[in-house]
Protein backbone atom coordinates (compact mmCIF):
# COMPACT_ATOMS: atom_id res chain seq x y z
CA UNK A 1 0.00 0.00 0.00
CA UNK A 2 1.56 3.79 -0.63
CA UNK A 3 0.06 6.68 1.17
CA UNK A 4 0.96 10.15 0.41
CA UNK A 5 -0.36 13.16 2.84
CA UNK A 6 -0.50 16.83 2.19
CA UNK A 7 -1.81 19.37 4.28
CA UNK A 8 -2.37 22.86 3.74
CA UNK A 9 -3.94 25.80 5.51
CA UNK A 10 -6.88 27.48 4.17
CA UNK A 11 -7.96 31.33 5.18
CA UNK A 12 -12.00 30.33 5.80
CA UNK A 13 -13.54 28.16 7.77
CA UNK A 14 -14.33 24.82 7.73
CA UNK A 15 -17.94 24.86 7.02
CA UNK A 16 -17.23 27.15 3.60
CA UNK A 17 -14.41 24.82 2.74
CA UNK A 18 -16.71 21.85 3.11
CA UNK A 19 -19.41 23.92 0.78
CA UNK A 20 -16.68 24.11 -2.05
CA UNK A 21 -15.36 20.03 -1.94
CA UNK A 22 -19.01 18.62 -2.07
CA UNK A 23 -20.30 21.47 -4.59
CA UNK A 24 -19.62 18.92 -7.29
CA UNK A 25 -20.70 21.19 -10.35
CA UNK A 26 -18.33 23.46 -9.35
CA UNK A 27 -15.23 21.41 -9.24
CA UNK A 28 -14.68 21.86 -13.05
CA UNK A 29 -14.26 25.46 -12.65
CA UNK A 30 -12.28 25.22 -9.16
CA UNK A 31 -9.78 22.43 -9.56
CA UNK A 32 -7.48 23.26 -12.83
CA UNK A 33 -6.67 19.59 -13.38
CA UNK A 34 -10.50 19.04 -13.23
CA UNK A 35 -12.58 18.51 -16.64
CA UNK A 36 -16.15 17.98 -17.22
CA UNK A 37 -18.28 16.52 -14.32
CA UNK A 38 -20.96 13.69 -15.04
CA UNK A 39 -22.76 13.06 -11.53
CA UNK A 40 -23.97 9.46 -11.63
CA UNK A 41 -26.53 9.60 -8.62
CA UNK A 42 -29.71 11.12 -7.83
CA UNK A 43 -29.96 13.64 -4.76
CA UNK A 44 -28.02 15.32 -2.04
CA UNK A 45 -24.25 14.95 -1.71
CA UNK A 46 -23.23 12.16 0.78
CA UNK A 47 -22.32 8.95 1.22
CA UNK A 48 -23.61 6.83 -2.08
CA UNK A 49 -22.81 10.18 -3.99
CA UNK A 50 -21.17 8.96 -7.43
CA UNK A 51 -19.25 10.71 -9.72
CA UNK A 52 -17.02 10.89 -13.06
CA UNK A 53 -14.52 13.42 -14.29
CA UNK A 54 -11.62 13.86 -16.40
CA UNK A 55 -8.65 14.74 -14.79
CA UNK A 56 -5.49 16.36 -16.82
CA UNK A 57 -2.04 14.38 -16.39
CA UNK A 58 1.16 15.79 -15.96
CA UNK A 59 2.13 14.43 -19.55
CA UNK A 60 -0.89 16.73 -21.12
CA UNK A 61 -3.21 13.35 -21.64
CA UNK A 62 -6.27 13.03 -19.58
CA UNK A 63 -7.81 10.22 -16.95
CA UNK A 64 -11.31 9.49 -16.66
CA UNK A 65 -11.80 8.29 -12.97
CA UNK A 66 -15.11 7.67 -10.76
CA UNK A 67 -15.22 8.60 -7.51
CA UNK A 68 -17.99 7.38 -4.97
CA UNK A 69 -18.46 8.68 -1.53
CA UNK A 70 -18.26 6.20 1.49
CA UNK A 71 -17.90 8.55 4.48
CA UNK A 72 -18.99 11.97 4.86
CA UNK A 73 -19.22 13.75 7.91
CA UNK A 74 -19.84 17.69 7.48
CA UNK A 75 -17.68 19.88 7.56
CA UNK A 76 -15.09 17.27 9.08
CA UNK A 77 -14.40 14.54 6.72
CA UNK A 78 -14.75 13.29 3.59
CA UNK A 79 -13.96 9.72 2.54
CA UNK A 80 -13.96 8.90 -1.48
CA UNK A 81 -13.02 5.65 -2.96
CA UNK A 82 -12.03 5.09 -6.89
CA UNK A 83 -11.12 1.54 -8.90
CA UNK A 84 -8.45 1.84 -11.50
CA UNK A 85 -6.16 -0.80 -12.85
CA UNK A 86 -4.99 -3.55 -10.63
CA UNK A 87 -5.37 -0.92 -7.56
CA UNK A 88 -7.83 0.70 -5.29
CA UNK A 89 -7.89 4.05 -4.13
CA UNK A 90 -9.11 5.55 -0.86
CA UNK A 91 -9.50 9.30 -0.46
CA UNK A 92 -9.40 10.92 2.92
CA UNK A 93 -10.33 14.97 3.38
CA UNK A 94 -10.17 16.19 6.75
CA UNK A 95 -10.67 19.22 7.68
CA UNK A 96 -10.06 20.86 10.96
CA UNK A 97 -11.37 24.52 12.15
CA UNK A 98 -8.37 26.67 13.43
CA UNK A 99 -8.98 30.18 15.25
CA UNK A 100 -6.86 33.16 13.80
CA UNK A 101 -7.85 36.48 15.50
CA UNK A 102 -11.31 36.85 14.07
CA UNK A 103 -11.20 35.05 10.50
CA UNK A 104 -11.43 31.83 10.04
CA UNK A 105 -8.79 29.29 9.26
CA UNK A 106 -8.90 25.93 8.10
CA UNK A 107 -5.94 23.01 8.03
CA UNK A 108 -7.48 20.62 5.29
CA UNK A 109 -5.25 17.39 5.06
CA UNK A 110 -6.21 15.15 1.63
CA UNK A 111 -4.41 11.73 2.51
CA UNK A 112 -4.48 9.14 -1.00
CA UNK A 113 -4.15 5.83 -0.34
CA UNK A 114 -3.43 3.18 -3.39
CA UNK A 115 -3.95 -0.59 -2.72
CA UNK A 116 -2.72 -2.94 -5.39
CA UNK A 117 -6.04 -5.02 -6.16
CA UNK A 118 -4.43 -7.69 -8.62
CA UNK A 119 -0.46 -9.05 -9.34
CA UNK A 120 0.26 -6.87 -11.67
CA UNK A 121 -0.72 -3.82 -9.75
CA UNK A 122 1.69 -5.09 -6.99
CA UNK A 123 4.49 -5.41 -9.34
CA UNK A 124 3.86 -1.84 -10.47
CA UNK A 125 3.28 -0.51 -7.02
CA UNK A 126 6.82 -2.15 -6.49
CA UNK A 127 8.58 -0.40 -9.75
CA UNK A 128 7.24 2.61 -9.84
CA UNK A 129 5.48 3.40 -6.47
CA UNK A 130 8.23 6.40 -6.36
CA UNK A 131 7.54 8.15 -9.08
CA UNK A 132 3.30 7.23 -8.81
CA UNK A 133 3.31 8.81 -5.11
CA UNK A 134 5.64 12.02 -6.26
CA UNK A 135 2.77 12.86 -9.13
CA UNK A 136 -0.26 12.45 -6.67
CA UNK A 137 1.85 14.87 -4.41
CA UNK A 138 1.85 17.36 -6.90
CA UNK A 139 -1.72 16.73 -7.69
CA UNK A 140 -2.76 16.82 -4.37
CA UNK A 141 -1.03 19.92 -4.05
CA UNK A 142 -2.47 21.69 -6.89
CA UNK A 143 -5.93 20.67 -5.49
CA UNK A 144 -5.10 22.23 -2.67
CA UNK A 145 -4.17 25.29 -3.92
CA UNK A 146 -6.63 25.10 -6.08
CA UNK A 147 -9.17 24.75 -3.27
CA UNK A 148 -7.17 27.71 -1.38
CA UNK A 149 -8.13 30.13 -4.23
CA UNK A 150 -11.19 29.50 -4.49
CA UNK A 151 -12.08 29.79 -0.33
CA UNK A 152 -10.24 33.57 -0.63
CA UNK A 153 -6.99 35.03 -0.98
CA UNK A 154 -4.03 34.48 1.78
CA UNK A 155 -4.03 30.70 2.14
CA UNK A 156 -0.46 29.37 3.59
CA UNK A 157 0.90 26.06 2.86
CA UNK A 158 1.71 23.90 5.67
CA UNK A 159 5.43 22.50 5.67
Amino acid sequence: MSTVAVTRFVEADAVDVWCLLTDLPGRAVRLTAAGPIEVLTPGPFGPGTAWREERAQPDGSTLTEEFLVVESLAPHRLVLCSSGAGVDYRITWSLRQVRRRRRGRTAVTVTHEAVPTAPYGRVVALLLGHLAARAVEVALRRDLADLAVAAGAGSVEAA
